[in-house]
């Protein structure tokens, strides 16, 4: 028999609006309706007043890696890793996760091919038990010339979702000097000086070479419906290479400038929740909160936090002058239609029956209940608060 759910009495982000009072419909995992005029034998869900918005895609959350490792070179099973970032996202109010994993043989503890490659096919593995849509973005670092291989392996066999193509040598992107690299190294990975020599000798010579690398890998994944990125662009010239391979997000532009030059080339620009909450960008680079300002921020991820989405977009609407539906966008319907995923993003007839219904306790959002394809995944009340 079909299941129905008609959820009452929410305000409702549609795609335009924000209402009050919108009966929702959800059968067979879809939103059949708003305000039906009869919705049959059904099972009635009062909301009594919570916020009622599409669930929350994240596009760049490398939140898993840390589940795996939470400290250099002490590692947990995947599956167990897997299972807790799931319900962690699942709480947040994220109903489909891109895992970001980087494949950069260089670096040290998680963030290496093999590795990589065997986490990614343990979230592939773990899919059929999840809470939650969880898919693998695959970071290349393009100064690796052994990466190429494996990942071409992984998008191959669907265990790849979204490619973003990373430079972190010195004088790229974020890292704008020797010394800037070589202190996230050392803090990161506890790495001592003879070991960050040789680290950054083999990055700048395996430099040669990227782009024909890249050309390859851009190649293969538009074969396979793959979408591609590029991360911490810095110039103007670098979002018209990589729109040339095909990239259509701009991940963490560091600059006004740049950020213009990618909305104008037609990729989506993308940019960290927990700027937002902070207030600033952990590497000293351009505030999300200026880029959403100037009308330069199309999508916001969970980056390191995937917990900062939620009170971020709820937080925008009072620091700028957008309003509520736009900034739950951010979240929702724009990466959708950036990683080419049309199902899923809004309240909407035919749409999938992702839905977060918020608390909010004084000015902190809370994903009180959490629906993905219908089903009810979080069920939390904070009645007594």
């Amino acid at each position: 028999m079909m299941k129905r759910t008609l959820l009452i009495n929410a305000r409702v982000v549609l795609p335009t609006e924000a209402r009050d009072g919108v009966a929702v419909l959800i059968e067979d995992g879809r939103i059949a309706a708003l305000d039906p005029d009869g919705a049959g034998k059904t099972e009635i869900i009062d909301l009594a007043g919570r916020i009622l918005i599409p669930g929350m895609i994240d596009l760049h959350c490398d939140a898993l890696e840390k589940e795996i490792e939470p400290r250099p070179n002490v590692h947990f099973p995947l599956d167990f890793a897997c299972a807790q970032a799931d319900k962690r996202n699942a709480l947040a109010g994220i109903t489909t996760v891109f895992h970001a994993l980087s494949f950069a043989n260089h670096e040290l503890g998680v963030r290496n091919n093999a590795f990589a490659a065997e986490i990614a096919r343990a979230v592939h593995t773990w899919r059929p038990h999840a809470l939650i849509d969880n898919r693998v973005h695959v970071r290349y670092e393009v100064t690796d010339d052994t990466a190429p291989a494996v990942l071409s392996e992984l998008i191959e066999k669907g265990d790849a979702h979204l490619m973003s193509f990373m430079d972190h040598s010195p004088g790229q992107g974020q890292f704008r000097d020797v010394e800037a690299y070589r202190d996230y190294l050392a803090r990161t990975y506890k790495t001592d000086e003879n070991a960050l020599d040789g680290i950054l000798a083999r990055k700048l010579e395996a430099a040669q070479g990227a782009m024909a690398r890249m050309r390859s890998l851009a190649e293969k994944a538009q074969h396979h419906g793959v979408s591609i990125a590029s991360h911490d662009d810095d110039s103007p010239d670098k979002v018209a290479t990589v729109r040339a391979l095909g990239a259509v997000i701009s991940e963490f532009p560091i600059n006004l400038e740049t950020a213009r030059a990618a909305r104008e080339n037609g990729l989506a620009t993308l940019f960290g929740a927990p700027n937002i909450l902070r207030g600033k960008s952990q590497s000293g680079n351009m505030r999300a909160l200026d880029a959403v300002s100037n009308g330069v921020a199309d999508c916001l991820c969970g980056d390191y936090s995937p917990a900062a989405l939620l009170p971020s977009i709820m937080r925008l609407p009072s620091l700028t002058d957008i309003s509520l539906c736009q900034a739950v966008a951010m979240v929702t319907v724009n990466p959708a239609c950036a990683a080419g995923l049309s199902d899923r993003g809004e309240i909407a007839i035919g749409k999938r029956a992702d839905l977060v219904a918020v608390k909010m306790l004084g000015s902190l959002p809370q994903a009180e209940r959490v629906w993905v394809n219908g089903t009810s995944i979080v069920s939390a009340y904070f009645d007594h608060v």
